[in-house]
């Protein structure tokens, strides 16, 4: 869009609106000025988290599967106190559980974080696979950041994007 003086300016957000422009402007001069909206904080004991992921995508006209490798990471945000994460399990397009991801709870200190990866060859999950984690705290605590994160290369070609989790159940 043109501003009153017919300068070009677009937003470094949207590239489009004055309204961004202005902010982006404030922000260099006021940073406290500026909140941008996301979830509040809420505390937990503990949950279970969906999380979707995808061992494959279908591209082009055909359809043709593009392998990717699966990385699942589970982060403490808690600044004060661990968590312990008691079960991760893998599951395919079906609904069906194919793997058990740990066999004992893992304990995440604060700010500590842990990765779990599904190999790019494994097509079991499908495009529909997802992980199930659980965690619990003796305190209320800040909710992990769980997300995949998938990746696949074939030749001068690449592909990546993330999953956030979605909470199913909680503890309080």
């Amino acid at each position: 869009m043109k501003n009153d003086n017919n300068i070009n300016k677009t937003c470094f957000f949207c590239k489009v609106c004055l309204l961004c422009v202005a902010a982006s402007q404030i922000a260099l001069f006021f940073p406290a000025v500026l909140v941008y909206a996301g979830e509040p904080v809420s505390l937990s004991n503990g949950q279970t988290l969906y999380v979707p992921a995808y061992s494959h995508i279908y591209a082009g006209n055909r359809e043709a599967p593009v392998m990717l490798t699966v990385t699942l990471s589970i982060r403490n945000t808690d600044l004060k106190h661990s968590m312990t994460v008691s079960s991760i399990d893998y599951y395919g397009t079906k609904g069906e559980r194919l793997k058990k991801m740990i066999d004992r709870p893992v304990v995440l200190g604060v700010l500590e974080s842990i990765r779990y990866v599904i190999p790019q060859k494994d097509k079991s999950g499908g495009s529909g696979a997802n992980f199930l984690v659980e965690w619990h705290s003796d305190k209320s605590v800040n909710q992990p950041l769980v997300e995949s994160v998938m990746i696949g290369a074939e030749g001068q070609q690449g592909i990546s994007f993330t999953s956030r989790s979605q909470q199913i159940t909680t503890s309080n």
